[in-house]
Order: structure tokens, then C-alpha cells, then sequence
């Protein structure tokens, strides 16, 4: 439906309801939920009214940011896509009140609360715009990113720390996202809130789940104090707590139920690569070889941690060589009855993966479900790089890690059960930068480079640039502005405290302690967390204070006391008569600022030409819900500016992290399946002439 329809069908419902109520005949009891509900279609119309010429504006221009007319996609277009969703679903409401308002059996009250947040959301959305608008008249034609070093990236942040955000975590959760994965979302937050309730008890894995579970019926009833919940308790936790609860996925319980669900393989072990230097051929003359030293960054010398995962057993990954690097705790290989003993030739590909979870969390465990799937569909093995994670390990170890475990492999291709005459490098969110920048240390070296790379939702930009897409960060339940920005800081060392030696950074025992037992540091950083937000609530000479999550549209938040936010300074960018709805419940958060974010290593879409000149064919997989999609367009545009292959595919209605739901929506396996799609293509595309296929040494 085009825009000026949908907007002029909100009109006419709004106006529908009021004359229903109007017309209707009310109880002493229902006059004031009566008079409250036409107030807020009132509010509605107005918003629409303001909204109309702005989503207008956009549409006219947003074409300019696509990659190319064949791929429609940017952080303008989801805005507007945002915006239209949320009105849809206020007609599909509104429809519905004005046809059964008068009614014995309508309920009212709940039908006000229901439209009021759903109304909340559009004011935020009318904020977003205004501020998207800021962007497209800072930025150059066709730029997406802000490169303004002060300014409106302080600007954004300064709203995203005041601006009220709990309507999008209550009644409105994932309205946005394909409607198969709002019950998984809803899931989602009200096990984060209850883990985050529960987070300051000293309990074993099993305790904190059980005392999460009797306290989350109250977040089901209650959708309200859901919302302000997370925006009290969740955003302003500290890394630990994130690292803890996107973890728990590792705990032995979930691990067994996704093992249940997903495809069975022959080969599943964990290997343990020394710490030996590596000598491998040059690509330009391979009568000549260069030296790969082991990881070496903040803590010396030391291994690095892989998963071979194969469906079928393959020579060499029965070897007595292989089998002597794998690790006593970690699974073994995996020979059901079902299966023929007899092992299979070398496959000439194998898939060499970098999990994602931010750089600060989860393993290759966390993604086996997909990968076992893979496997079987590719007929491929797959190696699954387990690299040490931040900020007990920030750049560039994880980078060392990756780059180490992918030369490692090209040399003992032979005992994963592959020649490696094709290989990719796959991986997701963080995995998808590591891919990139592996690649690009591989060119700086001068060895062999893989023969593709599929990135999905790649973190391309690890800096706090502002751009439409991020603008999502405001209300995008699994990646808070708060969250991207602490592992921002985290990969980026910005307070790194102190770095523990290499053996105690064994990536699965120390989740393991995570998620079975809280972290022995906890209770401190969870009294500090406290405190500051008793200071934030209470003034010394209060003995009470109202909701900490409460809104206003006038007075705007107390200062907080914490040394990482300032008192909000007001956006003066927004109409006369209108401000966005503001919170009380302050977010603690630090904007990365250190150096080292535009490191090309680091910042890939940073990189000057020299260094991304002679990258294989990148295929991205992005999704058009995404805070990051800008960075995958971008991205896709300088490599197209300079031509080297790249392709890009938008998908619909998911989120960010889109691979670790397959088992939740047909939308969800879809997208993996391009990927799958996308490393067919690396595994089937013809042989590059020699001369496309050297390194640019610098």
C-alpha cells in the first residue's frame, strides 16, 4: 500500500473511532477510559499529519543510498518501513475499536493502554525522523554515515540517553519484525529481564533459571512494567552481565534441547592448535614462503581454540595427528550406528567460520545448530575458529586468532578432511569483520587469500558514527545503542582493566563458569549498579522518588551521577510545539572514543584502498531490520567503487543475529539458506586468472 493511503486510512479511522465513541453510550465507569481514548486518536491524527510529509521527503531521495536499483536497501528505506509498520498496526487497532466499542464483551481499559504505547512508539518514530532528517541534509549525496567528529553523533547519543524507549519493549515488542519471531522476542525479553532481576543473587546456573522462571510471570501479565523494566535494569547492567546471559545458550540444558533439533554429523571435536610459527607458501611465487608467527597480543605466545564439524568422516579427521589436538573436555567425534564406518575422500572445499556474539561473547557451540546443517547441505567440513574473547582479550587478539587458525588450516588441510582447493571464510555480526579483516591481513602478508568470503550483517564500522539504520539502536530489543557501544569498547580495550594470562582464557570452560556459576566479582559491579541508581532516583533530601522509567514531555530526565553521561542537552532540530516522550531512567553509557576504532583492522570500511584492493568476491547477507544494514551497504559501495566483486542481499523482517534463530520461522531459514546459496557460489565460481588473484603487498 503506498504511503499517502496509509496515511489517509489513519485519518479516517482515528475519525471513525472518536464519532464510535462519541456515539456511544457509557457507563459512570467508562467516561473517563472513553474521554482518555479519544484524546490519544486525537494525538494520533496529529502525529500522522506531521509524519506524512516527512516519510514524503524520504521516499523521494532514499533510492539514492541503495547500493544499485536491483537492491533496494538502506537505513532510510527501514525507517519509513518502521514508520508504516507501526501506523498499520494502529488502523488494524483502530479498526477494530470502532466496530466493537459499543459492544457487551469490549474491554476498554485494555484497549486504551494498547493503543496509548502503540501511540508512544509513533511519537518516538516522529522523533527518529527528525533526527534521520539531520543526517541526510549533514551528509554528502549518497553518504550514509555521519563524519562529523562532535556534533550529531553526540547529538544521538544525547537522545538515545533521555529518550523514553519502554513502549518498544512492552505492548509494542517486535512489531516491526516478521510476526513468527514476536513470540520468540517476547520470550527473549522477559527472560533478560528476569535474569537481570535475579542477576545480584549468588546462585548456581540452575538456581538463576529457576529463580528467572517464577519471577517472569509477572513480565507476561504485565507488558508495561516489561518495558520499563528492561530500560531500567537491562540497559544500564555492565559487560559481564550481557556476556552471562547471551551464554546461557551454552549451559548443558540448551545445549542438549538445540542438539535435539539439529542435523547429526559424523565429526564434532574440538581441537586445540599450538602455539608453533607456520610456514607457508607466497602467493605470488610459490617457491618462496613466509613465517606466520602464533597470536602474540597482550599476553605473549599461545594456542588458539577450533571445532571441526563434518557430516560425513572424512580421511585424515580420524588421524592419530588430528586426534592428539583435541581436547579432553570438548565433545569427540560422533560415529551413530546409522552411519557407514568407512571414511570419505578429501572434499576439495571446506568452510573455515568465525562466530559472531559482539567480540565479547558466545563460541562456535553457540552455532552449531546452523553449522551441522551446513555441512550436511555444502557436503563440506567446516572449521569454526573459537577466538578469545573482550575485553579480557581486546584487539587484536581475536583478529591474531582468526588469521593464525586460517593459515593453520590451509597447511593441515589434510587432517580436516579437505584439500582446500576452495575456501571461504563464513561468519556473522562480529565474525562477518573478523572474515573481512582476516582477508586483509592475508593480503598484507602475502599469502594465500580464501576464494570468497560470506558475511552476514558484518560490524564494519566499529565507531559511534551516527546513520540512519543506527538509529534503530533506539528501539531494537536485542541490540541497544548501550550494548553496541559497551563491545565497541570493549573490543577496542577502552577500560580494560587488566588481561588474564592465555590459560585461563580457555574460551568454553570460562563460559562454562559463566553460566553455571555467576562470576565471583558479580556482587561488586552489581552493588556499584545499585548505588548509582539510587543516586539517579533519589535526591538526599527525598525519601522517595516516583518510577524510575516514568516519562515526560516537558522536564526531561534528572542529571545522572554517573561520569559517563551528562545532563542531556535538548535537540533543536524538532518543530515548535513538539518534543519526543523523555525518560527519568537514565542509560549508562560511555561513547567509544578511543583511536583505535579507525583502525582498518578494526574498521574495515576505514580501510584505504591498498589494503582492500585484491579481496576475493564478498558476498554480504543483510537484513533491512538491522542497526547495522548501513554498514553492509556502505561497505558493498566501496568495494563496488573500486571494482572488486561484491554482492549484497537485503533480506525482510528479521533481526540482527538472524542466523542463530533458524529453528524459529520459515523467514529465519530462508536467510541462512541464501547464505548457504551465497557459499555454494564461492565453492562453484570459476577459477580468477592468475593476475586477479595477487596480493597487493604493503
Amino acid at each position: 500500500m503506498d504511503h499517502k493511503e496509509v496515511f489517509a486510512a489513519l485519518q479516517t479511522v482515528c475519525s471513525e473511532v472518536i464519532l464510535a465513541l462519541d456515539g456511544s453510550v457509557s457507563n459512570s465507569s467508562n467516561v473517563d477510559a472513553n474521554d482518555r481514548l479519544k484524546g490519544v486518536m486525537k494525538q494520533i491524527q496529529e502525529h500522522g499529519r506531521a509524519v506524512e510529509p516527512l516519510i514524503t521527503g524520504f521516499t523521494t531521495v532514499y533510492h539514492h543510498y541503495d547500493l544499485d536499483p536491483q537492491t533496494p536497501g538502506n537505513g532510510y528505506r527501514t525507517l519509513v518501513k518502521v514508520v508504516q509498520s507501526c501506523v498499520i498496526h494502529i488502523i488494524q487497532k483502530a479498526r477494530y475499536i470502532a466496530s466493537n466499542c459499543t459492544g457487551a464483551f469490549f474491554r476498554m481499559d485494555h484497549n486504551v493502554v494498547e493503543i496509548e504505547a502503540y501511540c508512544s512508539a509513533l511519537c518516538q518514530l516522529r522523533a527518529l525522523l527528525y533526527l534521520a532528517q539531520i543526517i541526510l541534509n549533514d551528509n554528502a549525496h549518497g553518504q550514509l554515515y555521519s563524519q562529523d567528529e562532535g556534533g550529531l553523533r553526540e547529538r544521538f547519543v544525547q537522545e538515545y540517553i533521555s529518550m523514553h524507549k519502554a513502549c518498544f519493549y512492552g505492548r509494542c515488542l517486535g512489531f516491526q519484525f516478521s510476526p513468527s519471531l514476536r513470540p520468540f522476542l517476547q520470550t527473549v525479553v522477559i527472560s533478560m529481564v528476569s535474569f537481570g532481576e535475579n542477576y545480584k543473587k549468588q546462585q548456581t546456573g540452575i538456581g538463576m533459571a529457576a529463580l528467572s522462571f517464577f519471577t517472569s510471570g509477572k513480565y507476561v501479565v504485565d507488558p508495561e512494567l516489561r518495558g520499563k523494566e528492561f530500560e531500567r535494569i537491562t540497559q544500564n547492567l555492565d559487560m559481564q552481565f550481557w556476556k552471562t546471559f547471551w551464554n546461557v545458550t551454552e549451559s548443558g540444558l540448551f545445549s542438549s534441547l538445540t542438539r535435539i533439533a539439529s542435523s547429526v554429523v559424523q565429526v564434532n571435536v574440538t581441537l586445540t592448535v599450538p602455539a608453533e610459527g607456520l610456514s607457508l607458501p607466497l602467493a605470488s611465487d610459490p617457491n618462496l614462503s613466509v613465517t606466520v608467527n602464533p597470536p602474540v597480543a597482550h599476553w605473549g605466545p599461545g594456542p588458539v581454540n577450533v571445532r571441526l564439524i563434518s557430516h560425513t568422516l572424512r580421511q585424515g579427521q580420524d588421524s592419530a595427528e588430528l586426534l592428539a589436538l583435541s581436547r579432553p573436555e570438548g565433545p569427540q567425534l560422533s560415529l551413530p550406528g546409522s552411519f557407514n564406518r568407512q571414511t570419505a575422500p578429501l572434499s576439495p572445499c571446506l568452510v573455515i567460520h568465525f562466530h559472531g556474539g559482539g567480540f565479547v561473547a558466545q563460541t562456535s557451540k553457540s552455532h552449531e545448530n546452523y553449522l551441522k546443517s551446513w555441512s550436511k547441505d555444502l557436503n563440506v567440513p567446516i572449521l569454526s575458529v573459537d577466538y578469545s574473547l573482550a575485553p579480557e582479550a581486546p584487539f587484536p587478539r581475536a583478529l591474531e586468532e582468526c588469521f593464525y587458525a586460517y593459515c593453520w588450516a590451509l597447511k593441515n588441510c589434510h587432517l580436516l578432511g579437505s584439500t582446500a582447493e576452495r575456501v571461504c571464510l563464513v561468519g556473522d555480526s562480529a565474525g562477518g569483520n573478523l572474515c573481512i579483516t582476516v582477508s586483509m591481513r592475508a593480503i598484507s602478508h602475502g599469502v594465500r587469500i580464501p576464494d570468497g568470503i560470506v558475511a552476514a550483517y558484518p560490524a564494519t564500522l566499529l565507531t559511534s558514527d551516527a546513520s540512519p539504520s543506527r538509529l534503530l539502536t533506539l528501539i531494537d530489543p536485542l541490540l541497544p545503542l548501550s550494548v553496541l557501544y559497551k563491545c565497541i569498547n570493549a573490543y577496542a580495550g577502552a577500560g580494560c582493566q587488566s588481561v588474564q594470562p592465555a590459560q585461563q582464557l580457555d574460551t568454553l570452560v570460562a563460559l562454562g563458569q559463566d553460566t553455571v556459576k555467576m562470576l565471583s566479582n558479580f556482587a561488586q559491579g552489581a552493588s556499584n549498579w545499585l548505588q548509582t541508581l539510587i543516586e539517579q532516583k533519589a535526591p538526599p533530601s527525598s525519601s522517595s522518588s516516583s518510577s524510575s522509567s516514568s516519562t515526560t514531555s516537558s522536564n526531561g530526565p534528572s542529571p545522572s551521577k554517573s561520569n559517563s553521561v551528562q545532563k542531556p542537552k535538548e535537540v533543536q532540530d524538532y518543530p515548535e510545539n513538539f518534543e519526543p516522550l523523555r525518560s527519568r531512567c537514565l542509560v549508562d553509557i560511555e561513547i567509544p572514543c578511543t583511536p583505535i576504532m579507525k583502525n582498518p583492522f578494526v574498521s574495515p570500511l576505514l580501510a584505504p584502498d591498498s589494503l582492500l584492493k585484491g579481496l576475493p568476491p564478498v558476498h554480504i547477507v543483510a537484513s533491512a531490520l538491522d542497526a547495522l544494514l548501513d554498514d553492509s551497504v556502505m561497505f558493498a559501495k566501496k568495494l563496488r567503487n573500486m571494482n572488486q566483486p561484491v554482492t549484497l542481499t537485503v533480506v525482510e523482517d528479521l533481526p540482527h543475529g538472524f542466523l542463530s534463530l533458524v529453528q524459529f520461522s520459515k523467514e529465519t531459514q530462508d536467510a541462512a539458506d541464501m547464505c548457504v546459496r551465497k557459499i555454494r557460489e564461492v565453492f562453484q565460481q570459476e577459477e580468477l586468472p592468475a593476475g586477479q588473484r595477487q596480493p597487493v603487498l604493503v
